[in-house]
């Protein structure tokens, strides 16, 4: 099968060495905008990877490389998702995607009976906070007759954190800033609601080195969760795990409004303070060095007449062989287990769906296993 990757940053790399190892892959096209990065991530990759120059903005650059693959992973900026969506429907070609935009997502799954009807499967939000948490929720869900709870806890954090904020960019400044100002969407008593990002603080433990650590609301990781599961479990939500303090600094610059994207004005200049914070993050913030991942997955509820959890615990370490942050990996490899999955037929659902809709847990789970993110499960 050939796989066709758009962009050639972190997420397309850590995608591209994943796929580079795969036996049923037989080849990969990476795009970029800049021909000289696509064509040095080819040479990184190995004899399976070809480059080309593509603008993922282009329509008509966009339908000739969907035309050449099977299946795609678009890794770059969500803010194209709508359009990679509309190509892949037009060229009748699988799609995935990293997500990171709610509005985006309810726009791409407009198009549902559009993809159906061109016999294609497009999954957006295929990372790792919507995406690999999503597939471990579905599959705990399903274990259980009756649910009475889903709580997903995700971090992504260096191992050994530095001050101002004892946290680095694991990933874009963007998302951070998005996670940290937009509504968080939650179960609570069997129904949908909207609650404020950075509250909700709760103390959550993990194996030394790591020990006592914070979590607290924040935005997007539930993705359709909460539609998906409405009527059918009670109370779902999602909270980010950072080292303790983080949040609340977090909260101060919020409420202090250097999270506000509306401009100021500032000795007669105009300028959003947003902006600001995210130039002043990118370039005072410590290099994330070696990271680690943190997941906790745990599903509540009845199994007959006893009462059970099941919970999926992840801790996954910056790869020293490889060189490819943990970020990368648990975010990049759900998505290339997906355009696989695809590709040969695994994931037989057509249209437009998010994870937990398409992509069957079990099979997912041992892929992963195999790509060494170590997914341990217990029921008690």
């Amino acid at each position: 099968m050939k796989i066709g990757i758009i962009g050639s940053g972190q997420m397309g790399r850590g995608a591209a060495f994943d796929l580079a190892k795969q036996d049923s892959v037989d080849e990969i096209l990476l795009a970029d905008i800049d021909l000289q990065n696509a064509e040095a991530l080819a040479k990184e990759v190995g004899p399976k990877a070809k480059a080309e120059k593509v603008d993922a903005k282009n329509r008509s650059q966009l339908v000739k490389f969907f035309n050449k693959v099977d299946s795609v992973i678009s890794a770059v900026s969500y803010t194209v998702n709508v359009l990679h969506t509309e190509v892949a429907i037009e060229t009748q070609t699988h799609l995935c995607d990293l997500g990171g935009g709610w509005v985006i997502v309810e726009k791409q799954l407009e198009m549902n009976e559009a993809a159906k009807t061109a016999n294609v499967t497009i999954v957006p939000d295929c990372g790792l906070a919507p995406g690999m948490v999503s597939v471990l929720a579905r599959h705990g869900i399903e274990y259980l007759d009756k649910v009475d709870s889903v709580k997903i806890r995700v971090g992504g954090l260096q191992q050994e954190p530095r001050p101002p904020l004892n946290y680095s960019l694991i990933f874009s400044v963007e998302g951070l800033i998005n996670e940290y100002v937009e509504p968080c969407i939650a179960l609570r008593n069997g129904k949908i609601v909207k609650e404020e990002p950075l509250i909700g603080f709760e103390e959550i433990t993990f194996p030394e080195p790591y020990g006592k650590l914070e979590a607290f609301n924040t935005s997007g990781g539930t993705s359709t969760l909460p539609q998906t599961y409405l009527g059918k479990v009670d109370e779902l939500d999602y909270k980010t795990i950072r080292y303790p303090g983080h949040g609340h600094k977090m909260w101060t610059l919020l409420k202090l409004g250097l999270m506000d994207s509306k401009s100021i004005e500032v000795d007669g200049s105009k300028i959003a303070p947003r902006r600001v914070l995210e130039t002043l993050l990118e370039k005072n913030l410590p290099p994330s060095g070696k990271d680690v991942t943190l997941i906790r997955v745990m599903v509540e509820g009845w199994k007959g007449t006893e009462s059970r959890i099941v919970e999926y615990e992840v801790i996954d370490l910056f790869d020293e062989k490889t060189g490819l942050t943990s970020m990368m990996r648990t975010t990049s490899f759900p998505a290339a287990v997906t355009a696989i999955m695809m590709a040969d037929g695994r994931i037989e659902n057509r249209g437009v769906l998010t994870p937990e809709r398409c992509i069957p847990p079990g099979p997912f789970i041992e892929e992963l296993r195999e790509r060494g993110i170590d997914i341990k499960q217990r029921i008690v």
